[in-house]
């Protein structure tokens, strides 16, 4: 009899730290992104990751001096991209876009996707809801700022 509940306590706690980990790996907008430093760039899709809780954009931004910076840009998660027409043959590596977003708080090569624009002009929203980022339709290119 102790052996069949410590197999079932064990059990128990194993899912409780599976169903717990997803939430922990969570966070708001506003503990990593800075809502008053929005952002353009133009890069070159390298990667793209489609994972939960939210996929990565990484593109090479060349600045006007030649040298090129890697920038990671966060959007929603895959099925909330995939709703929003946003397919993976759309981010193909050597795709160019542009992403307008917000700056990292850290001051890294990262940003917070609010909308992307594809090379045929199609512009999506990468964002994700209910996170903390400003609202859908606000414009973060208003008084934006470039990376240096």
């Amino acid at each position: 009899m102790v052996t069949r509940l410590s197999v079932v306590a064990v059990g128990v706690v194993g899912l409780l730290v599976l169903a717990t980990a997803p939430v922990a790996a969570h966070h708001a907008f506003s503990s990593e992104f800075d809502a008053n430093r929005p952002v353009q760039l133009t890069g070159v899709v390298t990667k793209m990751e489609w994972v939960n809780p939210h996929s990565w954009i990484h593109i090479d931004v060349k600045k006007p001096d030649g040298t090129v910076e890697k920038w990671m840009i966060e959007g929603g998660t895959p099925n909330t991209l995939l709703r929003r027409g946003l397919r993976k043959q759309d981010l193909q590596p050597g795709t160019e876009i542009k992403v307008e977003g917000y700056l990292a708080k850290d001051g890294g090569h990262r940003a917070n996707g609010r909308n992307v624009t594809l090379p045929n002009g199609r512009a999506l929203f990468l964002g994700s809801s209910e996170t903390g980022a400003p609202r859908d339709g606000a414009d973060p290119t208003e008084g934006g700022v470039r990376p240096k």
